[in-house]
């Protein structure tokens, strides 16, 4: 099982925090009973936050290529754009 990431931790107890506030709030009650009930459905929420988060691409395998598959270069005068310009002597 992968580790998660500092993304899914950041954004599930973001979303643990904010939503046990906000229904603490919203609901204003002081039951003991009731308030366990809100903070275990915003430990759930936070986890199916975090879960949900996309995870990292990983970057793609480059292959080296060998020196003996390249093919030397010709070098040519046509390739040039310009001519070369020399500074004149005094």
């Amino acid at each position: 099982m992968p580790r998660p990431t500092v993304a899914q931790l950041t954004y599930g107890s973001c979303t643990v925090i904010f939503s046990t506030l906000a229904m603490l709030l919203l609901s204003q009650t002081s039951s003991g009973s009731l308030i366990a009930v809100i903070t275990i459905t915003a430990v759930a929420l936070g986890v199916l936050v975090a879960l949900t988060v996309p995870a990292p691409r990983r970057a793609p395998v480059v292959v080296a290529r060998s020196a003996v598959d390249e093919q030397p270069v010709p070098a040519s005068v046509a390739a040039a754009p310009e001519p070369v310009r020399e500074p004149s002597a005094p």
